[in-house]
């Protein structure tokens, strides 16, 4: 399965099909962005509320059953429920396809390129703490070994040199790697979300995200605690300060980047439409 994330992840790279535009298109409108992307406006989609695959429906018309995870948009496919499903890659790697949970499903177009990073308060210093330990783990092919085990390794960014960043000051009184350290405990709001946030057998939290959460949490001398969250309430959840970080597999759109300070992208995806395979 991993030999075949990896393959799907570096056809992807080069030869994924790039969609723009802004808000919900409809009639005529709708029609060209559905043949533009292969797909067709009168099939209904199943897209995870709040999330970039919910972003591209709206972006080309197409009609939306929206629900509370992209597992369940596969679930809705796989019942029949939906014609469709639009949901990351990276997911789509890990789920469908001969040896996963969902061999009769398959993936078609690419709607979208994107690419994910970690999600810290508006103003929090954690995000730049973040962008050091990914710039060490990088350099030391910590995140790489992560990457590979996951299969997940053709989809990383480069990271910038350890030598080009600046040192966290944490001694403000604002100061979120402060507060963290303070208390013990990094909370990484989540949702299941393989191969980057999944539980093993055990029912421990696996995953690329999940396990380089715990490397920061090292880092910061606290424990990773993982806390499933309703992926469109993310912002709520961060402000609140019911968790510290959304660490996810999540797509750096305007409208993260413009409520949320990001850390510097660390894998690149794509938004891809799953139909049942013939």
């Amino acid at each position: 399965m991993k030999k075949r994330l990896a393959l799907m992840l570096a056809l992807s790279m080069t030869a994924a099909t790039v969609l723009t535009g802004c808000g919900g298109a409809s009639g005529d409108a709708a029609d060209a962005g559905a043949e533009a992307s292969g797909a067709s406006a009168d099939l209904v989609y199943a897209v995870e509320a709040g999330s970039a695959g919910e972003q591209a429906a709206n972006d080309n018309g197409f009609k939306t059953n929206v629900v509370a995870s992209q597992a369940d948009a596969l679930m809705e496919v796989a019942s029949g429920t939906s014609d469709a499903a639009i949901i990351d890659l990276l997911m789509a790697g890990a789920m469908i396809g001969e040896g996963t949970s969902y061999p009769d499903l398959q993936h078609t177009t690419e709607l979208t390129t994107e690419e994910y990073g970690v999600g810290c308060r508006k103003g929090s210093d954690l995000a730049e703490y973040i962008n050091i330990v990914f710039a060490d783990t990088y350099e030391h092919g910590v995140m790489k070994q992560t990457a590979t085990t996951y299969g997940v390794q053709e989809a990383l960014v480069e990271q910038p040199a350890l030598g080009q960043l600046t040192e966290v000051d944490t001694s403000a009184a604002d100061s979120d790697v402060a507060y963290i350290q303070g208390k013990g405990t990094l909370i990484v709001g989540i949702t299941d979300f393989a191969p980057m946030d999944y539980k093993d057998e055990s029912g421990e939290w696996i995953g690329f995200d999940a396990d380089m959460a715990r490397v920061v949490a090292e880092k910061l001398g606290v424990e990773a605690q993982f806390v499933e969250i309703d992926w469109d309430n993310k912002v709520m959840e961060l402000d609140s300060k019911n968790i510290d970080v959304v660490w996810n597999g999540m797509t750096l759109t305007p409208e993260v980047t413009s409520s949320m300070e990001c850390t510097n992208p660390y894998c690149n995806n794509a938004q891809v439409i799953v139909v049942p395979a013939e």
